[in-house]
């Protein structure tokens, strides 16, 4: 069985799942959209700060995964409002493994 087909098993042993690569992966995602064509937007210049505390390890912001999936609803429409079907989909597949 390949990488890409390899059953995964979220209920029992999270085997084959990549949520913390996953989780960062799409804090590049909005690091791209932030730094691009939503720069403009000072929620997103304030999320930037909140990545860079993630990073570093500051336990109150927490890691990639916990930043994703507080903020879900909110990257979601990120990803929308820019038509990143790329970003969308790991999103959905974050979401639906790991949160």
């Amino acid at each position: 069985m390949t990488k890409e087909t390899q059953e995964t098993d979220r209920y029992v042993s999270f085997i084959g799942i990549e949520c913390d690569r996953n989780a960062e992966i799409l804090l590049t995602y909005i690091e791209r959209l932030a730094t691009g064509p939503a720069s403009d937007n000072p929620y997103w210049q304030g999320f930037l700060k909140k990545i860079d505390k993630s990073r570093a390890g500051d336990t109150a912001t927490g890691d990639a995964l916990f930043v994703v999936h507080s903020h879900i609803n909110i990257i979601r429409d990120l990803f929308e409002e820019y038509d990143d079907k790329e970003a969308m989909t790991l999103l959905e597949k974050v979401e639906l493994e790991c949160c």
